[in-house]
């Protein structure tokens, strides 16, 4: 059977499945099972079903994911969201439109300790949507600034997807985690002004507080002193070479389930409740990774990263218009892909051809984790919309969906800045090496 038609007829039963709603994790391991039986033989590829959870299980990179999870689990149990919150409104309430600004700035300082974006958006939603309702916010701002800055939690590090980014492609977490940074701190203050501009040209009259006291203002940062320092510990560490990765994540767990005791914010109860809630969020995720391990045999069986490599680079396009390609590839795949999914779906494939272009791998991975990030919130699947949509049951999927709209287009202004000028991203990283 040719192998082309075998590798067409896996992606395409593998978005059926999709479409079907089939868990995309069972969906690659079913289509790359099947796929390798076919084209080898049916023992091998039975045999991957043992092999692949044995092999993602016992990585040891891949162990900072539970650690970074159960981090931010006790960070927003134990409190630390909501004094994040409180004290962006110190400084930024008093200005038009400051509680979607300090929803913004807050979901970025929590975004340091969590590495994910729909935990973010869930957690400041509960935070901030209230306060937002009160002051007779639009529900189209007050839902669209929470799902933008939910999207901070994919970028800023320390962010899982970059770290399963470095494991695929064997680069060096640490520096990615670096790389985020800037970009990260720069859609969050792109986001801030779009928050201005939207108001400014909608012509809202947005109540406004009454400005607090720098003592006040002072009081509020000292209840966010366990965020800074855990965020300071764990990239300051990794950024100077003390520990890796996986070493600064067992550290930030344990230092957040420190914190939380010795501040009284963390009962016996909450602690197992967090320990619950991050072993169901990492088994979720390994199970994607599993698939998506059964499936890369598949496409290396069928050489389709190869094939592809070949028929791109035959284009003759040059190195910036095949990227330009693929990336708006990928911006439309995220209309129907989660950004966890696209990732471990499409980096096997897109990657060599990166390569064969001269881009810098560190690049690309902020580049293209910027890119799956607009699938967080853009139609029809923007899955931190549905996070929001389900929290604020009375505001339609329509109406957050147009909220989010002017922040998108935020994010495409970002990502041409950092395809202009990649040193936005590489500088840091850089002093590393």
């Amino acid at each position: 059977m040719s192998t082309n038609f075998v590798a067409a007829g896996g992606f395409v039963t593998l978005f059926v499945l999709l479409i079907l709603r089939v868990p995309i994790g069972v969906a690659m391991g079913l289509v790359g099972v099947a796929g390798f039986g076919l084209l080898a033989a049916w023992d091998p590829a039975l045999n991957l079903l043992a092999i692949s959870p044995i092999r993602t299980v016992t990585d040891y990179s891949l162990g900072l994911i539970p650690m970074f999870i159960l981090m931010g689990a006790v960070a927003s149990a134990s409190g630390m969201s909501g004094e994040l919150y409180r004290a962006a409104n110190s400084f930024l309430g008093h200005r038009k439109g400051g509680l979607a600004m300090a929803t913004i700035t807050a979901c970025g300082g929590f975004s340091a300790i969590c590495g994910s974006s729909v935990a973010t958006a869930a957690t400041m939603a509960k935070v901030a949507l209230p306060e937002m309702k009160r002051y007779g916010y639009p529900d189209t701002l007050a839902t669209g600034s929470i799902a933008a800055g939910g999207t901070l939690g994919i970028l800023i590090p320390p962010s899982i997807v970059l770290a399963i980014y470095g494991v695929m492609t064997e680069q060096d977490i640490g520096q990615l985690f670096i790389a985020g940074l800037v970009p990260g701190v720069l859609a969050m203050l792109m986001y801030l002004v779009t928050v201005q501009v939207y108001i400014r040209v909608r012509g809202l009259q947005i109540p406004v507080q009454e400005p607090v006291s720098w003592g006040e203002r002072l009081a509020a940062l000292r209840g966010v002193w366990a965020i800074m320092l855990l965020f300071v510990f764990i990239i300051g560490g990794i950024y100077g070479g003390v520990f890796t990765p996986s070493e600064a994540a067992g550290m930030g767990a344990a230092g957040a389930i420190i914190i939380s005791v010795l501040r009284r914010r963390l009962s016996m109860k909450k602690l197992f409740d967090c320990l619950r809630e991050s072993m169901q969020v990492t088994a979720g995720i390994f199970k994607i990774l599993i698939g998506a391990i059964i499936f890369g045999y598949f496409l290396t069986i069928t050489q389709t990263p190869q094939k592809v490599t070949s028929f791109l680079l035959s284009l003759e396009l040059g190195p910036y218009p095949t990227l330009l390609l693929i990336l708006l590839f990928m911006i439309a795949l995220g209309c129907i892909l989660d950004a966890m999914a696209m990732i471990i779906l499409m980096i096997p494939i897109l990657y060599p051809v990166i390569m064969a272009l001269g881009f810098d791998p560190i690049w690309f991975g902020v580049v293209i984790v910027m890119t799956v990030e607009l699938g967080l919130i853009t139609p029809p699947i923007g899955m931190n919309v549905f996070v929001i949509n389900s929290m604020a049951k009375d505001v339609p999927l329509q109406k957050i969906f147009a909220g989010v709209m002017p922040f998108v287009m935020t994010d495409l202004v970002r990502l041409a800045l950092i395809l202009a000028f990649p040193a936005i991203v590489l500088f840091l990283p850089q002093t590393m090496r």
